[in-house]
């Protein structure tokens, strides 16, 4: 894109900003003015550049797919870590080998600022960012870090479930159910109660906005100033049906332990409310309550259109990401 014609803070997407806003510079960068172009050409522009993301990633501990790199902030600027130091930012950019990979940055920016100014959902903090020749990426500020060189404590349920790929093969982050996830929360959190009514919220947001990659490393729990471990900001959402073609759930048994779908479900072949009814009421929520936290779903929200139309996507990827919503939401209500 042209970043000169930029109408949208990168940050919030709130209209009337050519950078980011006030309200995104102190959330996201501790009240720091700093820029929404990094000081570096992308990486497939510039061979010195290219090195030194190559040997980054190399230091960075936190798994996935995507490519990911570690920054700091420093005075007002962004800057790769160096050996031995610890990041409080992480840089994606564009991935490779997926449909619409230029999107990908937009992709993950709009879910996520829907999720927290649309659904209130509690997300880690996140932004567009850009390179100098205007390729995009997403930065996201980590919430697991505390001072310079301390961190909170963070276990994702892969960690909790005590599954990794030496024990339960490679597909083990998704060979489970959202269910036994529920489950975990209540064993491992004690005010579960309170934390399974946010797992639920947002597994019932990820079925919505076509999030097929909810598997079990991207949910955790994360350490408090108590030292109790309740559920961690929601990260990596992102609407995948745009880029594979992926089922309506990450995790193999979907909904349920055994994979067993009321007979509504099971005839119309999509999942419905009723589903996510009994869902609910499995991990240990009353009826009243999951009507309550999933009225706001069951109703047109007219500002996922305005941020999307708001975003960063191209056209078609803006019309096929609320193409998916509405089909979603149809799924829900009929």
């Amino acid at each position: 894109m042209k970043l000169n014609e930029m109408r949208y803070c990168p940050g919030t997407l709130a209209e009337g900003f050519s950078s980011y806003s006030p309200g995104c510079l102190r959330r996201v960068f501790n009240g720091k003015k700093v820029s929404h172009i990094l000081p570096y050409d992308s990486p497939g522009h510039d061979e010195d550049v290219a090195k030194a993301f190559m040997e980054n990633r190399k230091r960075i501990s936190i798994s996935g797919v995507q490519e990911k790199l570690s920054l700091v902030l420093e005075k007002n600027a962004l800057r790769l870590t160096r050996e031995g130091e610890q990041g409080t930012y992480i840089l994606k950019p564009i991935p490779r080998d997926i449909r619409y990979p230029d999107q990908i940055p937009a992709n993950e920016h709009l879910t996520m600022q829907i999720a927290r100014q649309v659904f209130g959902i509690n997300t880690a903090e996140n932004a567009m960012i850009f390179f100098k020749d205007g390729t995009p990426a997403y930065i996201t500020k980590r919430f697991d870090v505390r001072g310079e060189s301390l961190k909170w404590g963070k276990e994702d349920f892969a960690s909790l479930a005590g599954r990794s790929s030496d024990n339960a093969g490679p597909n083990f982050k998704y060979d489970y159910s959202y269910e036994e996830i529920g489950m975990l929360i209540q064993k491992f959190v004690p005010a579960w109660r309170i934390e399974i009514e946010k797992y639920f919220v947002l597994v019932l947001f990820n079925f919505l906005m076509s999030n097929g990659d909810a598997h079990l490393k991207n949910f955790a729990l994360l350490e408090n100033k108590g030292g109790d471990y309740l559920l961690s900001p929601a990260y990596d959402l992102i609407n995948t049906r745009i880029h594979v073609d992926d089922t309506d759930f990450a995790l193999d048994h979907g909904l349920f332990a055994g994979d067993t779908l009321p007979g509504a479900s099971k005839r119309s072949g999509h999942v419905t409310f009723q589903d996510f009814l009994e869902f609910g009421k499995r991990i240990g929520i009353n009826e009243t309550r999951v009507r309550k936290v999933s009225s706001v779903f069951l109703e047109k929200q007219p500002m996922v259109e305005v941020l999307t139309n708001r975003s960063f996507l191209n056209v078609k990827c803006k019309r096929a990401y609320l193409l998916h919503y509405n089909t979603k939401l149809n799924f829900l209500t009929k």
